[in-house]
């Protein structure tokens, strides 16, 4: 229980920070923070990261049960901390599917204030539809919507909202699940002109602190965000189906 005699604890929450963008995020945040609370559902790799970045706090979570939830509601309510920043980056990636858990976001907000900043880690899969992709695309479009329209209601707050829509990223998990899966192999020939879990944590880290509502983290993200405002869908549509075969 937080002592009110005592400064509260300032703290940055990072879902899905067992691998890929959320370990890379932890590690790019070390020292900004009285401590990270990492949380992802592999304790080994958790603890793995603790050993490299002494500020962590492991929460091996699975935040699809409920228990989970409230699990961290509970530790948020006893401690009271300041949450100065919310990356939530846990996902599940797989040709096909995709499933985001908000209710993260919505624990974390009353524990927030002004100069708190979240950030949504969504995909230029956001920007349109995408066949043999279509529920991951369509749970991306819902988060970088949920995104921009929570922005919007903590006018005011001093809280900010980030979406970030990065490109394929090559060293994460999410290209070796989608080659095991039976149903997906040969589907997407090459993921081409990936990018590399650095760059989109320093730049998304970068356009979270100057304030953009969306960050296109790289060139290749951009001109899709642009393509996808020039052009109707089934032209879209025609261009991936041409892109997914090289």
């Amino acid at each position: 229980m937080h002592d009110p005699l005592q400064p509260r604890l300032r703290v940055a929450i990072v879902t899905g920070a067992s691998s890929g963008l959320g370990a890379e995020h932890v590690r790019r945040i070390a020292g900004r923070y009285d401590q990270i609370w990492a949380i992802a559902r592999r304790e080994d790799r958790l603890l793995a990261l603790q050993a490299s970045v002494p500020s962590v706090r492991v929460f091996a979570l699975d935040l699809t049960e409920a228990a989970s939830l409230s699990s961290l509601s509970d530790t948020l309510a006893s401690e009271k901390p300041v949450v100065g920043l919310l990356i939530n980056a846990a996902g599940y990636g797989k040709i096909g599917t995709w499933k985001d858990i908000p209710l993260v976001t919505q624990l974390c907000l009353p524990y927030m204030e002004k100069g708190s900043r979240i950030m949504e880690i969504c995909s230029t899969a956001a920007f349109q539809p995408l066949s043999g992709l279509a529920v991951y695309a369509a749970a991306k479009a819902f988060l970088l919507r949920y995104s921009r329209a929570l922005r919007v209601e903590l006018r005011g707050s001093g809280i900010t909202v980030t979406a970030v829509c990065p490109y394929w990223i090559k060293d994460t998990e999410f290209i070796p699940v989608a080659k095991r899966d039976v149903a997906s192999v040969g589907y997407i020939r090459h993921f081409v002109c990936a990018q590399r879990c650095s760059t989109v944590a320093r730049r998304s880290l970068s356009a979270c602190r100057s304030g953009f509502a969306v960050s296109t983290p790289g060139i290749i993200p951009f001109v899709h965000r642009l393509l996808c405002w020039l052009l109707p869908d089934w032209v879209l549509l025609g261009l991936w189906a041409l892109v997914r075969r090289l």
